[in-house]
């Protein structure tokens, strides 16, 4: 596997001067990712949350911090830590994952036997509060499909338009995370509806893989983006992109989102994810088995091997035909 970009340690670090630390950082951001197969968002937010720490440290202790201080440290000094987060106005989730990354780094320093700390373990995470995300109605689906079509302040080509329509009839007929959708390469989806279905293959977190159905409606969505790009798109190349020509960035659709959002009255909780929720919500409100809809998510533990071996494709793409909003949608 493919090493992970070097960390920049004047930008990335800028705490950190100690050689013997930033070895450690390093190494640690290697097993990230070739072991654990996090995403490069997930790496960014990794490594924010560990620089974070590291510079509270250099505040608190008055210097850089040096691997060997970091095995000194006592539980005063991480309750400082949690004090000092509560007292900037962090969220609750957003301190849980940071605790989470440093833990994760103190174990890692202990298993490479680079670090020993004591400490670490007495620090107790704050309970998250659990928010259910926000799923649109059916209706609100339908306006902000058609919606997305249309030119609404904004001087775009009408092909980011149309692309934007398949994006979103992407997230929100298959159930797709964004980052999933706009990893998805040209050769890897199905242009020409199949009587039997049609399935792809997406790769969620952690690589572990599941089969989505893909509705004719969606096809078609993707099909009239692709003719009307001006770019030719290779066949290893990215399915949806930028009006450069490049893989499309999800920033992009947030902000289209955003401005679909106060053009339609929606809440402002609505984003990209909000499209997999509501397929999900939809699913289950029609009479979708539950667990379908938890293979169909990729909450459910399926290797590739399981995908072929343990999933009925046939009543996945039953239940799913029956239950979902626009599995009945042709084009006309």
């Amino acid at each position: 596997m493919a090493r992970p970009p070097a960390l920049n340690f004047d930008i990335n670090f800028v705490v950190v001067s100690d050689t013997m630390l930033r070895r450690a950082i390093q190494k640690w951001h290697e097993k990230l990712y070739s072991e654990r197969h996090l995403s490069p968002y997930t790496l960014v937010a990794y490594v924010h949350d560990l620089n974070a720490f590291l510079c509270f440290i250099s505040l608190h202790q008055g210097d850089k911090p040096r691997l060997k201080d970091l095995a000194d440290l006592k539980s005063g000094d991480f309750r400082a830590w949690l004090a000092y987060r509560t007292r900037k106005g962090m969220a609750r989730s957003s301190t849980a994952r940071a605790v989470s990354v440093v833990r994760g780094f103190f174990r890692f320093l202990d298993h490479e036997g680079l670090a020993h700390n004591v400490s670490i373990s007495s620090v107790i995470s704050p309970k998250k509060f659990y928010s259910t995300p926000k799923a649109l109605a059916v209706s609100e689906m339908k306006d902000l499909l058609e919606r997305a079509g249309e030119p609404i302040m904004s001087k775009s080509p009408k092909w980011v338009y149309i692309r934007d329509v398949a994006v979103f009839s992407l997230l929100y007929g298959g159930g797709l995370r964004i980052s999933e959708a706009l990893n998805l390469n040209f050769n890897e989806f199905p242009l020409v509806p199949s009587p039997s279905g049609n399935n792809i293959i997406i790769k969620g977190k952690g690589d572990k893989q599941r089969l989505v159905p893909i509705l004719p409606a969606v096809i078609n969505a993707i099909t009239d983006y692709i003719e009307s790009c001006p770019y030719k798109l290779s066949e290893k190349g990215p399915l949806f992109i930028g009006v450069r020509g490049g893989r499309l960035n999800a920033r992009v659709l947030q902000y289209r989102l955003q401005a679909l959002r106060g053009y339609l009255g929606l809440p402002k909780e609505v984003t990209p994810h909000s499209l997999r929720h509501s397929f999900a919500t939809h699913l289950l409100g029609a009479g979708g088995d539950l667990r379908t809809i938890q293979e169909l998510l990729g909450h459910a533990s399926l290797s590739s091997t399981q995908l072929y071996t343990d999933v009925d494709t046939e009543r996945l793409m039953d239940v799913y035909g029956q239950a979902h909003p626009r599995a009945s949608i042709k084009k006309a």
